[in-house]
């Protein structure tokens, strides 16, 4: 791999773009370090795969997601919490769909993007939270957005989790039907990467960190963000105001222990983690 070089990778949604316009405006570069990007449309379940096997070397992930992925083995660790606020998952079902209530959906058919996804996590931790449990048999995986709205469509699947501002514009044009929201007890997403690039470029992932913070803060101070997002993501501006202030992006690189703590609680708690699995260093520690 080419020195001062890295990869690194998201879903091809708004909360990213910061890191978009740092890469467009040179803000790497201008710090010696060449960053290539690398869209997962499969979300955190893909990119906690692609770490495993060294395709990238650090992803914007759900937070859950990676925190299940280190217990379970995965050579990574979390770097910096990127989104501090929670995230808003839309509960969907097809438009035409007989499902309408919330509560009647944990006997239902979900369709998720891979397990240990954000769209198996959440809804697992959800019902759980509600006293419900579901049953693996109940999943299939439609591995995007795109073989979701399949799915949804031919009554393959009744249910899906997805980010609520990614999918209402199916929701506005009546292809899929919002039957509930679910709202994360912890900060959405972190940035996290591969122990083997800890180790040998810390001194990059320093400089990567601080050219993400910068273009986070500058963009929450940015009067056109709203506009930027509307026109690249084809969103209603009425829709990114309300999401843009309700979102708040991390300038620094702290990550609190209760957070931790309070995801594997909660994964415990929903059965996706095991009580007595041990708890590995999550958290990249600079020597």
């Amino acid at each position: 791999m080419k020195e001062n070089r890295i990869r690194i990778g998201g879903v091809p949604e708004h909360f990213n773009l910061p890191i978009h316009l740092a890469i467009e405006q040179g803000a790497f570069q201008s710090r010696g370090l060449e960053v290539d990007w690398t869209t997962y449309p499969g979300g955190t379940g893909q990119m906690t795969r692609a770490l495993r096997e060294g395709e990238v070397d650090a992803c914007i992930l759900l937070t859950e997601g990676i925190i299940k992925d280190i217990v379970q083995g995965n050579q990574a660790k979390i770097i910096s919490v990127y989104v501090k606020t929670p995230l808003c998952w839309g509960i969907h079902t097809a438009a035409n769909n007989p499902l309408d209530n919330y509560k009647d959906i944990f006997d239902k058919t979900y369709a998720i993007s891979r397990f240990g996804s954000g769209s198996h996590l959440m809804a697992v931790v959800d019902a759980n939270s509600k006293g419900q449990q579901l049953a693996e048999d109940q999943f299939q995986i439609i591995r995007n957005l795109d073989g979701a709205l399949d799915s949804l469509a031919k009554h393959d699947t009744d249910v899906f989790y997805w980010e609520k501002f990614t999918t209402k514009p199916y929701v506005d044009k009546g292809t899929l039907k919002r039957v509930g929201e679910y709202l994360t007890p912890w900060p959405c997403f972190v940035i996290a990467a591969r122990n083997e690039i800890l180790e040998e470029q810390p001194d990059n992932i320093i400089r990567l960190l601080r050219s993400i913070h910068d273009s986070c803060d500058s963009f929450m101070r940015n009067p056109q963000a709203v506009e930027l997002v509307s026109t690249r993501y084809d969103q209603k501006p009425e829709d990114v105001e309300r999401w843009f202030h309700a979102t708040e992006w991390a300038i620094h690189g702290w990550i609190s222990d209760k957070m931790l703590s309070s995801v594997i609680y909660n994964l415990r708690l929903a059965g996706i983690l095991r009580a007595d699995e041990p708890i590995p260093e999550l958290v990249w520690k600079r020597k």
